[in-house]
């Protein structure tokens, strides 16, 4: 934009002299020369494809003859045109590098919406994380009170069972007395039985009471047998037993001995019978309850199964996408470092570029001026030095004192130092750029190669984790195939146990007030049979 100004300028100045560069003043005529030669080194990459070798010629001359040289005097008609190509052609190149500047600043903006973006989706997964690390503590906690509870009601089931054998042992204890007792009652009228209808004692009998009382006796003995036989027919009925029916088909035909030594023997069975429903009946109830439980137990056990395997799937799953996620991110990252490179790479070659560059017009320069200083240096000594008011004036150099080519020499110089002094200030603010290039990129690999680091810990970390969680799912499912066996073992043995035990269960009640029946119309057939009077 300077070098646009400083044209507009020299070509407005050009423009009201248009005929001929001798009709410009001194200073437009230094001013323009200056324009000129600035932009002819400053601008030389530029100026390479716009302006032809001739046109360069040209301007070069024009910008090394002295002001107010009238040797070299050609019509303005060429500068002018050439002064309008340049400013022409910086034009273009200003618009063009705003066009830059603008895409520069939309690829910026670019950038960093989708860095935002990428920021605030890690803040989102972070929070998502927070989350469902909340959810797990929170899992965690109902199950310990869960626990506890199980616990609690493990508690207490013992002590039901500790109760509950209690109980039965009494239980047991008490039938074992009653069962003595009965038996011991049983045994007793079985013996009186036995000694009452001995041969010895039928015959002592009717030794004793004579042919009258022999025949009472066995008029009620035909009594005593009708009645056992209507008792025994009677409790056949009731209960169904043919081996009831049969001994009192038994009691009609046999004699008195025969039949109690059946009914004996038939009671001895019917009481083993009792004893057998009892312990079998004892049997299902343990059997049934210990299935239950440990059904119960099994259950539960393949619910948590279950919900352990489903969390070791998501928590794969998380691990698995989180894997994708850090690995895309650190092949984005080397990409970015790789592209940081290229760009450092560019940037240092222009950097030596421009440094080569500005050295070797420095050194041009310096050159050119050390042998003008030669030359005109003494024109600048006396320009510089100032007399005072009212001094006689300095004698007037020796010869060729009318020589009018030295009057510009000083502007030329300062326009030459100029120059020098902008080409290193040029070079050390290009030394300073490239520093702090170098600096950023630095940085930038450093941070960035920190960030792979991390992410590269980060991914160790998880596949850790992921094979842990992949090995505990792997343990689940063979423990849930073992629960599950296990549960279709036990509803097969529950099976086995309905078919055994349903029966017993269902008419204990009923075969045992049966059984007791029977033993008791037995006992009072018995009685009947040997003697005693129930009418």
């Amino acid at each position: 934009m300077q070098s646009i100004q400083a044209l507009k300028n020299a070509v407005l100045v050009l423009g009201k002299h248009h005929e001929s560069l001798s009709q410009l003043p001194d200073e437009a005529l230094v001013s323009v020369a200056a324009v000129i030669k600035r932009n002819l080194h400053t601008k030389s990459s530029l100026l390479q494809g716009t302006i032809s070798p001739k046109q360069k010629e040209a301007l070069t001359a024009f910008v090394q003859q002295p002001v107010a040289a009238q040797s070299y005097a050609p019509a303005s008609g060429q500068i002018f045109g050439i002064l309008k190509q340049m400013k022409e052609t910086f034009e273009t190149n200003l618009s063009q590098s705003q066009k830059d500047e603008l895409a520069a600043q939309d690829a910026f903006n670019q950038l960093k919406t989708a860095k935002l973006a990428e920021i605030a989706a890690t803040k989102k997964g972070i929070d998502m994380k927070s989350i469902e690390l909340a959810e797990t503590d929170e899992k965690c906690a109902q199950s310990k009170e869960n626990l506890a509870d199980t616990r609690d009601a493990l508690s207490a089931d013992q002590k039901f069972l500790l109760d509950l054998k209690e109980k039965c042992r009494m239980s047991d204890k008490e039938m074992e007395e009653r069962t003595k007792a009965r038996q011991s009652e049983i045994a007793a009228v079985g013996e009186a039985i036995s000694i009452l209808t001995e041969d010895e004692a039928r015959d002592t009998f009717s030794k004793t009471l004579g042919f009258v009382q022999v025949n009472a006796v066995l008029n009620i003995e035909k009594k005593s047998r009708r009645e056992a036989v209507q008792i025994l027919k009677s409790a056949a009925e009731k209960s169904g037993n043919k081996m009831l029916l049969a001994l009192a088909a038994s009691a009609g035909l046999d004699a008195f001995t025969k039949v109690i030594a059946a009914i004996d023997e038939m009671v001895t069975d019917i009481k083993q019978q009792l004893k057998d429903d009892v312990k079998h009946k004892d049997y299902c109830t343990a059997e049934f309850a210990e299935n239950e439980k440990t059904t119960m137990i099994a259950t539960d056990e393949k619910s948590d199964l279950e919900a352990k395997i489903e969390d070791l799937k998501a928590t794969i799953d998380t691990l698995t996408k989180d894997l994708d996620a850090k690995a895309a991110e650190i092949s984005e990252m080397q990409v970015q470092v790789k592209r940081a490179s290229e760009d450092r790479e560019m940037e240092n070659k222009e950097f030596q570029q421009t440094v080569a560059d500005q050295r070797a017009t420095q050194q041009i320069l310096t050159k050119a001026l050390n042998r003008l200083k030669d030359v005109y240096g003494f024109v600048q000594t006396s320009a510089s030095s100032k007399q005072e008011p009212g001094a006689a004036a300095p004698p007037p150099p020796p010869g060729f004192s009318d020589y009018k080519k030295n009057q510009g020499a000083g502007g030329v110089l300062g326009m030459m130092e100029g120059i020098i002094t902008d080409a290193k200030v040029m070079e050390t603010e290009a030394i300073q750029a490239e520093q702090d290039s170098q600096s950023a990129y630095e940085s930038f690999v450093k941070n960035t190669n920190d960030s792979i680091a991390s992410a590269q810990k980060a991914i160790i970390n998880m596949k850790e984790s992921k094979a842990k969680a992949e090995e505990s799912l792997t343990q689940a499912d063979e423990d849930l195939k073992a629960t599950m066996s296990e549960l279709e073992q036990l509803a097969a043995y529950a099976a086995d146990l309905h078919k055994s035990c349903d029966f017993t269960l269902k008419n204990f009640d009923v075969r045992q007030a049966g059984m007791q029946q029977e033993i008791e119309a037995l006992a009072q057939a018995k009685s009947v049979l040997s003697g005693a009077d129930f009418s």
